[in-house]
């Protein structure tokens, strides 16, 4: 009956139109009346402390960096590097998002923001050298969810948070799976790309022209470096990597590149500040309900529906997998994380399944929910930015998102496959 109630009373709040941080705050109000323990202080509190969180300040900074990385020219200039390096092949712009898509990645952690970005910069350019531009569309959607499995990784923040599990070891053992992504996109594009082919570019490659990129570009390169390898290392944690990402991004975009300027500041703080809230109000709204789930003990109810799968670690992951899918095709990112982390997570550590390789697999499938109609937010905005109709680019990234389904099967038939390099890199 409990589950009911949470069930009922969070798609009811949202069939009337109600945002989802509202939503959560109505369903806990709700099981706190099944209960028999509404508190209006102790909603209070609980709401409190949900973004009372020293590991949560690392959200703003990033969202920060994230908006000084794309005023500041970095994006273009790694647009550029992709370019000069594989732009000439058949079919090379889209190794260019692919490599684009995967650098991207690794500076702001967000799929909307690099999703944009690509979309805006190579979909003009593939629309005039004659490409498929709905497939073109996919795979640059395709390629966007790239960014919650890289660090720096809003997702696994707010999972290690939620989850209580260690932020740096999910950073890390998020490198190989995102490589693996880029890697499924490129073989899949490989295969459109003789397929539909694609018009071979009229240039050919020129070393001179590369060695111009990466000389403008290393900047930009130099920040996906300093994050990683400064948690790799121990010289900062997450929240600290976070706000060194916002420092080097304003110094290179105002000293080096020279593109941001002192009066645009208030304007792109006030920008990521705006996305900020309305994640650390989510997350508090969802801190509300997660207190009460454990309350009610719905984990046990749920660990008691999947009983018959729990002696199978193989068999549950298919299981809670599916749930993800399911749930991902009607939440967006942020809330399917936030309302079945506390839920999962009980089953999880019951089992005996690695936290941390459960987590990287979670945030992988929460980000294929991104490509996933009827919300499919990514899909959304890829489709405004190149003016093309939602139905299209959904057909144009069937391809993409069958292949990363697959490599989402693969990892959870050889959980080696994200352990053995994330204990590398511990």
């Amino acid at each position: 009956m409990t589950i009911a109630i949470f069930v009922l009373s969070l798609l009811g709040a949202m069939s009337l139109g109600m945002p989802i941080a509202f939503a959560l705050l109505v369903c806990g109000i709700c099981l706190m009346f099944f209960l028999g323990n509404f508190d209006a202080q102790i909603l209070a509190q609980n709401l409190l402390e949900g973004t009372n969180n020293y590991p949560l300040m690392a959200v703003p900074f990033f969202m920060l960096a994230g908006e000084l990385m794309n005023a500041g020219g970095m994006s273009n200039r790694i647009i550029a590097m992709a370019q000069a390096l594989v732009g000439h092949i058949r079919g090379g712009l889209g190794y260019v998002a692919i490599i684009g898509a995967l650098v991207l990645a690794s500076i702001s952690g967000s799929a909307v923001a690099d999703s944009a970005a690509l979309a805006a910069v190579l979909i003009p350019l593939m629309r005039k050298g004659g490409y498929n531009i709905p497939r073109a569309a996919g795979l640059i959607s395709a390629g966007g969810i790239i960014a919650p499995v890289i660090p720096p990784s809003i997702g696994f923040i707010v999972f290690g948070v939620a989850a209580q599990v260690s932020i740096t070891k999910l950073f890390l053992a998020g490198v190989f799976p995102g490589l693996m992504m880029a890697l499924t996109l490129w073989v899949t594009w490989w295969i459109c790309a003789r397929r539909e082919a694609p018009p071979v570019e009229d240039k050919r490659f020129d070393a001179a022209e590369l060695r111009r990129a990466i000389a403008d570009g290393v900047w930009a390169l130099g920040m996906p470096v300093i994050i990683i390898g400064g948690m790799r290392f121990g010289v900062f944690t997450p929240t600290e990597a976070a706000v060194v990402a916002v420092v080097y991004a304003l110094l290179v975009g105002m000293f080096v590149y020279r593109q941001i300027k002192w009066s645009q500041l208030p304007e792109l703080m006030l920008s990521a500040a705006k996305v900020s809230s309305v994640v650390m109000f989510l997350v508090a709204c969802a801190m509300v309900s997660a207190w009460l789930i454990t309350i009610a003990d719905v984990p046990s109810q749920i660990s008691a529906i999947l009983e018959p799968f729990m002696e199978n670690k193989i068999l549950l992951m298919f299981m809670m997998m599916a749930l993800v899918v399911v749930v991902g095709t009607a939440l967006d990112f942020m809330p399917t994380v936030l309302i079945l982390t506390p839920v999962l997570m009980p089953l999880v550590k019951q089992a005996g399944i690695d936290p941390i390789y459960f987590g990287v697999l979670f945030i992988m499938n929460n980000a294929i929910g991104l490509l996933t109609p009827p919300v499919g937010v990514v899909l959304n905005v890829v489709a405004g930015v190149a003016r093309v109709d939602l139905g299209a680019v959904v057909k144009g990234v069937w391809p993409f998102l069958v292949a990363q389904v697959g490599l989402l099967l693969l990892f959870i038939l050889f959980p080696s496959l994200i352990t053995v390099p994330a204990s590398w890199l511990y």
